[in-house]
């Protein structure tokens, strides 16, 4: 299974390639962008609704619709038998595991075609190219290092939950604070500040560093990428198709070496940018071919070949 045939487009046929491959660009990200747009829209739909209510127990709180909530509660939930943190519900649980599912099918796609922060991500982004601003680029040893701080917030979230049994990172989630409309419907600058404070640095940043918060501190994001490891579709690389032009690196809005990795890493939302730029038909597809896979037949490549011997 690959995606050469996922989104077709029948005027490509009378098209240059050069102009066929811009039109399936330019497809795919008018799909994803709708995608994002309407999961964000139904975000702040809910927010409103929960905002407005004269009984806000009545309709559900963002915390409530978040499936990070879900592994925020888990322990609760395992050691009471069914119990929830405060602002959790079943409906965290029912998401996650959606979201479970959804990241062992095709990894990191919910953060490329679901998460309305990471619309927000993009946002900024566009931003920055129509105001002409600079982008600054992270080398590729920094931006290692840097991205190992999503585990670091993905662990700390976790300890302070369990340890405090509530919500510890809603006080301060960007995400929260920007799609839960608190700022709208009840502004209170002396017991939020530090969540309007971080919520301005986070967009602030990815003013000039593409999706700064997802790949370097994003909690649920760091859970999407170990959990990455065992998606079933994953993007691949063909070095003897590849002619090694770069192209499919440059839109990569998670800046991964693209060009150079034959399974590229579970860090990828999926956003198939890379794949439709590439002018070379097979030498980039997202595949089902797990890398758990490879091990099992390596493994059984060398029990034959032993076999063989004797």
């Amino acid at each position: 299974m690959t995606t050469k045939n996922l989104f077709p487009d029948l005027k490509s046929k009378s098209l240059t390639p050069a102009a066929a491959r811009k039109s399936r660009i330019n497809w795919t990200d008018r799909v994803r962008r709708l995608s994002k747009l309407g999961f964000a829209a139904f975000i702040l739909y809910t927010s409103v609704v929960h905002g407005t209510a004269a009984d806000e127990a009545t309709t559900a709180s963002i915390d409530a619709l978040c499936p990070f909530g879900a592994l925020e509660t888990s322990w609760k939930f395992i050691s009471t038998g069914g119990q929830f943190i405060s602002k959790t519900h079943v409906s965290n649980v029912v998401l996650g595991l959606g979201l479970l599912i959804g990241v062992l099918i095709a990894g990191g796609a919910f953060c490329g075609w679901v998460c309305p922060f990471g619309a927000v991500q993009d946002l900024m982004n566009w931003i920055r190219r129509k105001l002409h601003v600079r982008e600054i680029q992270v080398s590729p040893r920094v931006d290692r290092i840097l991205r190992y701080g999503r585990f670091v917030v993905l662990g700390m979230v976790l300890y302070q939950t369990i340890s405090t049994v509530k919500l510890w990172f809603a006080d301060w989630d960007p995400y929260r604070t920007l799609f839960g409309l608190g700022w709208l419907f009840e502004f209170n600058l002396a017991t939020s500040w530090f969540a309007y404070a971080v919520v301005i640095v986070v967009l602030g940043v990815s003013l000039f560093v593409e999706r700064a918060w997802c790949r370097y501190a994003c909690p649920l994001g760091g859970a999407i990428s170990l959990l990455g490891n065992f998606s079933l579709l994953r993007m691949r690389r063909s070095g003897d198709a590849c002619k090694g032009c770069n192209v499919c690196q440059t839109p990569c809005p998670v800046k991964l070496p693209v060009a150079t990795a034959n399974t590229i890493s579970s860090d990828c939302i999926g956003c198939l940018a890379c794949v439709q730029a590439c002018p070379r038909p097979g030498a980039l597809e997202l595949k089902l071919a797990p890398t758990w896979f490879d091990g099992i037949r390596k493994i059984l490549t060398k029990q034959a070949e032993v076999s063989h011997a004797r």
